[in-house]
């Protein structure tokens, strides 16, 4: 059974057709949009500040999000993709993006649509990611823009795949 309850009397409100994992956790002032899915052992804690996803967004297995007390917020856009075992805290991700595997994005941070965050890339605070780019390394850099087939193929398929595999598990116990 997923572990999802309030934190200082504030609730989770999940939006319609969403999946999570028996195993996820989402605690406190956490809000999601409609088709969203989360995934085995993955962990939204808005606990110390709110988190916000928009609709068909999916945090695969072990990803966390989470956010700063009193000093940052978490917001996540539309049609995003949080690759497994990532980290997204405190930030502002558009829509159309891609967290790759492994990734790491910090406080500050502004990720703009239709982006790639490589996995394994470490965004530090305060880095702006510009709209249509793949920024890899750690630190993360810009390597190249996005191309148009790169939103097509892996951006927006993967996005719609999450949303093909909650359906296959929507007879789990509750």
């Amino acid at each position: 059974m997923a572990y999802i309850f309030p934190v200082n009397g504030k609730e989770p409100v999940l939006g319609n057709n969403c999946f999570v994992a028996p195993n996820a956790t989402i605690v406190g002032d956490v809000e999601m949009g409609n088709d969203c899915s989360v995934w085995f052992n993955a962990v939204i804690r808005g606990d110390v500040n709110s988190i916000r996803l928009g609709n068909k967004v999916n945090v695969q297995d072990g990803a966390v999000i989470h956010c700063t007390f009193e000093k940052t917020k978490t917001l996540v856009g539309n049609n995003v993709s949080i690759g497994h075992n990532a980290i997204v805290h405190g930030c502002v991700i558009d829509d159309n993006v891609l967290i790759g595997m492994g990734a790491i994005v910090m406080d500050n941070v502004h990720v703009g649509s239709n982006s790639v965050i490589a996995a394994g890339a470490v965004v530090l605070e305060n880095t702006v990611v510009e709209a249509g780019s793949i920024y890899a390394g750690v630190p993360a850099k810009k390597v190249k823009e996005v191309s148009q087939e790169l939103i097509n193929g892996e951006i927006h398929r993967i996005a719609n795949n999450y949303l093909q595999y909650s359906s296959w598990f929507k007879d789990l116990p509750k």
